[in-house]
């Protein structure tokens, strides 16, 4: 297994650590998916809940992809907020040509 975010991470237990040898293969693709949905929607951005939607997954599919594309740097929280579907504040993430400046020096 190699170090995250190049490998899905996973708690040092057998069973979550065969999960995350399994997806493995196929992280590359949903990244893409994922990269896809927030060149699609520029500026405007959007929550795991959002990016879940569009792409007709389950929304825990979606939060440890960003949290491996915000590591790589190719997202960014793009300091915006929208409530998920829970109703709790949610980070508004996008492509990093799409931050904000403020976000970038406040």
């Amino acid at each position: 297994m190699s170090n995250y975010p190049n490998h899905p991470g996973a708690y040092p237990i057998d069973t979550s650590m065969a999960a995350a040898d399994f997806i493995a293969p196929s992280v590359p693709h949903l990244q893409q998916q994922i990269l896809k949905v927030l060149a699609e929607v520029s500026s405007q951005g959007a929550t795991g809940d959002e990016i879940a939607a569009r792409l007709g997954w389950e929304r825990f599919r979606v939060r440890p992809r960003t949290s491996e594309l915000r590591i790589k740097k190719a997202i960014v929280d793009s300091g915006m907020r929208r409530k998920s579907e829970a109703g709790i504040s949610s980070i508004v993430w996008v492509l990093p040509e799409y931050q904000r400046q403020e976000a970038v020096h406040g």
